[in-house]
């Protein structure tokens, strides 16, 4: 593939030559994730995030698509079946093992290969027209590195699209549902917000033995907007997602369904590369 560094094209997709995944890695919870994303039909993911992803990209048939930090290929998939040419990345190798095994069977397969999202060193400079960063940025630990890099891989004019839980009111152990039972409002609690953050999490609480952890990064929006204007990126949309899930028949239906739709659960910033700035 033209737009892969041929010297290091011969490297097994799943061998880094940096450091192993660290703890910000989902390569210990990646059979649960597989099985998340391929079994259950009624996930964020299937109906939420997919669908306004492949609207936001248009026609990708001919570019180069980098899908970073791609988990076991879910997003990658779908994006090459609308005749994109793509590349998947990921720290994890486990995940990353997975996306490759669903992709022997394809007659117009993805390259995958494990490795750092600072570190994309399999790509050629100004080789990729979109790059795409689903549910991820806010694992990944160096921010700014990382879409120092993207800056390097990417065409000019070309796209960068981050898909994140919502920084404003989705923040790991500082943001909850609650309910105003006089007024009969449910409502998003948030008790910070600038205050960056690193934050151990529980991949399956409640359980008692063989506990598994990842970190999550909390940043604020103009933490994300700094960085990407730093990278001589301009932030040319800014999308905000709600859940499609309704509530069940209670006396708190019809204000669990507001909140719903007043609250998003995911931001979309959709950022083009330009050479210079005014």
């Amino acid at each position: 593939m033209k737009n892969l560094k041929s010297k290091k094209h011969s490297l097994s997709p799943v061998t880094s030559h940096l450091k192993p995944a660290n703890d910000t890695s989902w390569g210990k919870v990646g059979d649960w994730y597989n099985n998340h994303l391929e079994k259950d039909k009624d996930t964020y993911h299937e109906k939420v995030i997919l669908p306004n992803l492949i609207r936001l990209l248009g026609d990708v048939k001919g570019k180069n698509v980098l899908d970073l930090a791609c988990g076991q290929g879910y997003f990658s998939r779908a994006i090459r079946n609308e005749s994109a040419t793509v590349i998947g990345v990921d720290i994890s190798k486990e995940l990353i093992s997975l996306a490759t095994t669903k992709n022997k069977e394809e007659k117009n397969k993805i390259d995958f290969f494990s490795a750092p999202s600072d570190d994309l060193f399999m790509l050629k400079d100004k080789s990729q027209n979109i790059i795409v960063c689903v549910l991820a940025i806010q694992n990944i630990e160096k921010l700014s590195e990382t879409i120092k890099e993207c800056a390097r891989v990417i065409k000019p004019k070309g796209k960068l699209y981050f898909v994140m839980n919502h920084p404003a009111f989705r923040i790991p152990q500082s943001s909850s549902w609650d309910y105003d039972e006089e007024n009969d409002i449910q409502y998003r609690r948030v008790d910070q917000y600038l205050s960056e953050a690193k934050i151990k999490i529980d991949m399956n609480p409640g359980q008692k033995t063989n506990k598994k952890f990842t970190v999550s990064f909390h940043r604020p929006l103009q933490v994300y907007v700094k960085a990407l204007v730093k990278n001589n990126f301009l932030i040319s949309r800014i999308e905000e997602w709600e859940s499609h899930r309704k509530s069940e028949k209670g006396p708190r239906q019809k204000a669990e369904d507001k909140a719903r739709k007043e609250i998003p659960l995911f931001m979309c910033i959709e950022a083009q590369n330009v050479e210079s700035r005014v």
